[in-house]
């Protein structure tokens, strides 16, 4: 499918928190999404100030039903405390909530990890990319709820 030919409009929801990690998921995200013929202008950036908020507001976008997919981008790393395990699964949840409730591609791009090292190389810092990986899934599930 050739994204210079429709006009598809994407929201991105980025946490503030472990911000060295998720300003370079929306880089990320945003040079693939470029490249790959989304104008910039049809792309919402919105920031949130941490993980456990992002399936609020994509909540509130979904329904506005004007975005062809949302993308969430985070990064939620182990710390000393379970705080990390109610993280997760409250975000990963809600993130799949919003999707099914909505019938709506939401790309779930938030890191868990067990420590700074393991972020980095999820950002482009060896093992892959993240936010490329969210931005190639959100083209891809908008081209395949398209032809459904």
């Amino acid at each position: 499918m050739s994204f210079h030919s429709k006009k598809c409009r994407i929201a991105i929801t980025v946490s503030e928190f472990n911000t060295e990690f998720t300003s370079k998921l929306l880089e990320g995200c945003l040079a693939h999404l470029s490249s790959s013929g989304v104008p910039l202008k049809q792309i919402d950036v919105f920031h949130v100030p941490g993980a456990i908020e992002i399936p609020f507001v994509l909540q509130r976008l979904a329904k506005k039903k004007c975005y062809d997919a949302l993308i969430a981008l985070g990064a939620v790393i182990r710390g000393e405390t379970s705080h990390y395990d109610y993280v997760c699964e409250q975000v990963s949840q809600g993130c799949q909530r919003v999707m099914l409730d909505h019938d709506l591609p939401v790309i779930f791009g938030v890191l868990t990890t067990e420590n700074d090292a393991q972020a980095l190389a999820r950002v482009g810092g060896g093992h892959s990319h993240n936010g490329v990986e969210a931005a190639k899934s959100a083209l891809r599930m908008i081209e395949l709820a398209s032809s459904l």
